[in-house]
């Protein structure tokens, strides 16, 4: 999936990062939940323009970085809720992941394809 470059659709996107490392031997199973819950919501959620989840394994863990575009603040509200800095967590993450990050960032889309 491409992302829409920010002159195509006449503003700018906000891009929202998140990280969660799990084990290793888990990695797929928290994949397909990743995309069952998170990805599956934020595609759901006016004013997402899209998301990439992206995986590395090193050693024994697997490192996800989750990134949600989106056309405003007002869109990542809708999602994440009025407090949208904090993660935005599901009952089993508890489970998959080793540490749960209390944040997540926000970056200014100034290129894409």
């Amino acid at each position: 999936m491409n992302a829409p470059s920010p002159t195509s659709i006449g503003s700018k996107l906000i891009a929202r990062i998140w990280h969660g490392v799990t084990d290793a031997a888990r990695a797929d199973e928290y994949a397909d939940y990743l995309e069952r819950t998170g990805a599956r919501e934020c595609r759901a959620t006016p004013g997402n323009r899209g998301v990439y989840v992206l995986r590395r394994i090193k050693q024994d863990r697997a490192e996800f970085t989750f990134i949600s575009l989106w056309d405003s603040f007002d869109a990542i509200r809708r999602f994440a809720g009025e407090d949208y800095e904090k993660a935005h967590y599901y009952p089993e993450d508890r489970d998959f992941l080793v540490e749960l990050e209390a944040f997540v960032d926000h970056y200014e889309v100034l290129a894409g394809d």
